[in-house]
């Protein structure tokens, strides 16, 4: 095949027969964060580099191997966002929304890229929802945050997930904590992967992330951060428990749990699903009260998470939960004749104008073809107006379900007869959805 007509390794075509699961994810995270108090956010697919590499972290593997870093014809270096956070964070202090009544709790749903190997749930060009709260150092706003994360995905169906909580303190914390691992992981110097061999100088913390089985034997027997925690980190770790244990949020501590980015600070999280085998990691995110800081001298702490939305449609799948059906044309007019065209357009029209699914030939098609063409699309309704039913000024309704069929008058109530039945199945739906609803 032409590389002219195949998508780049690592992208893929969201289909119209799968676009209704993806804005279904989408907007169930939307409307959750918005009962949460966040408003959208949208930013730049793409920043100056320098963003990445100040705000995510020279050292991180996203900036060492796997950016989309290209010079502008101005001479710029410029980078497609690798995640959402810092691109957010920009936008928070360009536009002095520090200055702005806080906590600012914003969220987004954005694509985003990094050259990896592709694999099932991360491609590429991957999608993430996101959330950021800028402005409070309280523990209240990381529990309230991871139970946002929790509210999407039970919301979804999301089921079987596991919340792994940690703290990995703070700059004053981790001074101590680096030392003691770069004592023990210099013992094991010999047996580390090269990567880990760069990682000990400058983030012995990601030797605690890597990949690697040989290495990840070796940080089993690592000291643990939680040990290092100074009194008021310490402190803030156990009132975000106790606010979790309040709302019966349930959590599995996991002190070797640091996350991949250099900005977190105190709490860090993960939400995860053995339904995906080594990427088990369906949302994380933590407390980054230094990245504000780092970017421009401005003290704003803060927190979020991400979501990646691809994995979230795999896990929903594995999981074989109830997605909604894709939507279905409520009626379709079949016109024969050029008169019914101009009428039948001008019913479509007004049914639309009144929120009415409808459809009708836009393509010269015989009264067969027509037939088959709304069966093809599981229109529920299908009406034929040919020269007799506009001389009768009646029209035949077919419920291409059940097969009955009955007369409506084709006159100014016609539109309103159609759109009570769209109505009454509507209801029907809801009120059969709330009586199965579990107690």
């Amino acid at each position: 095949m032409d590389l002219i007509t195949r998508a780049v390794r690592g992208t893929q075509d969201v289909l119209p027969a799968d676009s209704h699961r993806w804005q279904f994810v989408e907007e169930t995270a939307l409307t959750v964060a918005k009962d949460y108090g966040y408003r959208e956010m949208r930013t730049p697919v793409f920043e100056h580099t320098a963003l990445f590499e100040r705000g995510v972290g020279e050292g991180s593997d996203i900036v060492q191997k796997e950016m989309y870093t290209f010079p502008d014809k101005g001479g710029r270096s410029l980078t497609l966002r690798p995640e959402g956070t810092a691109g957010t964070v920009r936008a928070f202090l360009e536009h002095g929304l520090h200055n702005d009544t806080l906590p600012l709790k914003v969220c987004y749903i954005s694509p985003c890229y990094r050259y990896e190997n592709p694999q099932a749930g991360r491609q590429r060009e991957f999608h993430q929802f996101g959330v950021e709260c800028f402005g409070t150092a309280s523990p209240a706003a990381d529990a309230e945050i991871i139970a946002l994360g929790a509210a999407v995905l039970d919301t979804a169906g999301v089921r079987n997930v596991t919340l792994k909580l940690n703290s990995i303190g703070c700059p004053d914390c981790r001074a101590a904590y680096h030392a003691a691992l770069k004592e023990y992981f210099t013992a094991h110097l010999d047996d580390m992967c090269p990567t880990c061999h760069d990682r000990l100088a400058r983030s012995p913390m990601r030797i605690l992330d890597c990949k690697s089985p040989v290495c990840g034997a070796i940080a089993a027997g690592a000291p643990v951060i939680t040990e290092y925690l100074c009194d008021d980190c310490r402190a803030h770790f156990e009132e975000v428990k106790t606010l979790l244990a309040a709302a019966d949020i349930e959590y599995e501590l996991d002190p070797r749990l640091v996350r991949g980015l250099d900005y977190y600070t105190r709490t860090v999280f993960e939400f995860v699903s053995s339904d995906l085998g080594a990427q088990a990691t369906v949302c994380g995110g933590g407390r980054y009260d230094g990245l504000c800081d780092e970017l421009a001298g401005v003290h704003v702490p803060a927190l979020g998470f991400g979501m990646g939305l691809e994995r979230l449609l795999l896990i929903l799948e594995k999981q074989g939960a109830p997605l909604p059906e894709p939507p279905r044309c409520e009626l379709y007019l079949a016109p024969v004749g050029a008169a019914a065209v101009k009428a039948c357009f001008a019913l479509a029209t007004q049914l639309r104008a009144q929120a009415v699914a409808c459809d009708m030939d836009v393509a010269g098609k015989g009264l067969k073809a027509q037939m088959k063409y709304a069966d093809k699309t599981c229109a529920r309704y299908v009406c034929v107006v040919g020269d007799d039913e506009l001389a009768k000024g009646t029209v035949t309704l077919k419920n291409m379900g059940t097969g009955e069929t009955s007369e409506l008058p084709l006159d100014d109530d016609f539109c309103d007869a159609v759109f009570r039945l769209t109505l009454d199945r509507e209801l029907a739906q809801l009120a059969d959805t709330l009586g199965n609803r579990p107690e």
